[in-house]
């Protein structure tokens, strides 16, 4: 007669105590400057401010809301350069871009869907 020793299986979730993520007024702000621009058939911000609240420049800013990587994809892009589709957009943010304790840095990529599209082919 053999003897069943069942095997203890343990699972640790990871709760979070913070509630779901809410976009901030710069967020928002970029996405409405962008989407009345641009008129993107895909567009993503991601605040990444987290991620850089050690660097120097970034002490005593109180703002959770400084550095974003956003990614644009647009028909307006078509036939520009990628520096072009950056000045244009650093354009439709300059304000928050020079204030202190604002914007410190934008990540951009983008594209145009036919480049997107193109991408995903390879």
């Amino acid at each position: 007669m053999s003897i069943f020793k069942p095997t203890l299986l343990t699972v640790i979730r990871r709760i979070s105590t913070q509630s779901p993520r809410v976009a901030g007024p710069i967020e928002k702000l970029i996405e409405e400057r962008i989407s009345k621009e641009l008129a993107p058939t895909s567009l993503k911000i991601i605040n990444e401010s987290h991620m850089h609240c050690h660097h120097a420049p970034i002490q005593g800013v109180e703002s959770t809301e400084t550095h974003f990587r956003v990614k644009v994809i647009s028909d307006k892009f078509a036939g520009t350069t990628m520096i072009k589709r950056h000045h244009l957009i650093y354009g439709l943010l300059a304000n928050e871009m020079k204030a202190e304790n604002e914007v410190h840095e934008l990540e951009l990529e983008t594209k145009t869907p036919a480049e997107t599209e193109k991408q995903a082919k390879q």
